[in-house]
């Protein structure tokens, strides 16, 4: 085997360590003193009742904490999607009402019923199959919420379906099998709210009302706000308002100040000084133009950090902002802390803040991503084993 004539240059100064400072792993925390806050406020802007939505597991912030912490502060109700997100609010012994309202014909409805979970229908097979299993459990009729569609093409049943969906639920409540307790409804600009907006939507879900009430029915409960609505638009309120970005600190129809409720921060693993033209991650998407120290983080697309942000994302570190360079990886990003910068290894950068500091938010990263907050904060809360929940210090409050 032929030696090189020379040794390769050695490696820029490279410097390790782990918890010298602050944590040894990312943290993701949650504010439920802003979850509390953000409630009260929505709460005091209804008549009715206030639907606290925890599904996609609290947006990302733990759907037993925000669900205990919004019913300690105003909901009177609890909205979630899958069957499964309403059976684990029960076990986690939450009594007030739960509605569960995107469940496929199969599910298991008999378990619903037996756990006192509301069920959104949004067709005559879905009714049947929810009539039956109550049938089955012989614990009474199950509570159902008719479900219309006002404008999305999506859940929820048609304007030329509804009649036959309100006829046959009628049937079923005569029967004994169902009690309609109420008529749901979505918004299709429910991130835009405000009057106008939202007109036709608000029209259809009118003349649905009329049309269930035509064949006898009398829904005690018809919701069709969102958070954006229920901000800016009262005449959509009826009887219940549903909201869940709102309760996390997200405004999508961008009108009022709610307090964001994550913070992601994470150790700095490693730190190094490199060259001018030294380049960074995969494909070498950014180089450094003059020399400068480069900090590594352990926290990536994993983790939810959307890498679409590549290129425009920036941290806290040091005191001020930073830019991620190179492109974000699956479990790790690199940080330019500029020339003769003192962070060092075990020092915390935050990555998401609450917008109390200088640290980027949510809603920034969610510009950097060309994406919504939603997303963010529900990719961001996917990581359970990177997560640490700060409770509230509420001695009333207990987690689960």
């Amino acid at each position: 085997m032929t030696r090189p004539a020379t040794l390769p240059a050695p490696a820029p100064a490279l410097a390790t360590g782990l918890g010298r400072r602050g944590p040894s792993a990312p943290e993701l925390c949650v504010d439920l003193d802003a979850i509390a806050a953000n409630c009260r406020l929505l709460a005091g802007r209804v008549r009715g009742d206030l639907m606290a939505v925890v599904k996609a597991d609290g947006f990302g912030h733990g759907a037993v904490a925000v669900a205990r912490t919004a019913v300690a502060s105003g909901a009177t109700w609890l909205g979630v999607t899958a069957l499964s997100e309403g059976l684990a609010l029960r076990d986690a012994g939450l009594r007030v009402p739960v509605l569960s309202w995107l469940n496929p014909v199969g599910a298991d409805f008999g378990a619903a019923v037996r756990a006192g979970v509301d069920l959104a229908v949004p067709s005559v097979p879905h009714l049947a199959a929810v009539a039956a299993a109550a049938g089955d459990a012989r614990t009474g009729p199950a509570r159902v919420h008719l479900h219309l569609d006002t404008g999305l093409a999506r859940d929820g049943a048609s304007p030329e379906e509804w009649p036959a969906l309100c006829r046959a639920a009628r049937l079923a409540e005569l029967d004994g099998r169902v009690q309609v307790v109420g008529v749901m409804g979505h918004l299709a600009l429910a991130d835009v709210g405000g009057p106008s907006a939202n007109a036709a939507g608000r029209a259809a879900f009118e003349r649905g009302l009329q049309v269930a009430r035509a064949v006898g029915l009398r829904p005690r409960h018809r919701h069709l706000a969102a958070t954006a609505a229920t901000l800016t638009d009262p005449a959509t309120h009826h009887t219940m308002v549903r909201v869940g970005a709102g309760l996390v600190g997200i405004d999508p129809s961008d009108s009022t100040s709610l307090r964001p409720a994550l913070t992601l921060t994470a150790p700095v693993v490693s730190v190094r000084q490199v060259p001018a033209g030294t380049g960074v991650g995969y494909g070498h998407a950014w180089v450094a133009s003059r020399a400068t120290t480069l900090a590594l983080l352990p926290v990536g697309y994993a983790d939810g950090l959307p890498r679409a942000a590549t290129g425009r994302a920036e941290v806290l570190l040091g005191g001020r902002r930073c830019p991620v360079v190179g492109r974000i990886s699956m479990d790790q990003v690199v940080v330019d802390v500029g020339p003769g910068s003192p962070v060092a290894p075990g020092d915390t950068a935050t990555v998401v803040g609450t917008g109390r500091d200088a640290a980027p938010t949510a809603a920034e990263w969610a510009r950097w991503a060309r994406t919504l907050e939603h997303e963010i904060v529900t990719g961001l809360g996917s990581a359970p084993l990177r997560v640490l929940r700060r409770f509230s210090p509420d001695p009333t409050w207990s987690p689960s």
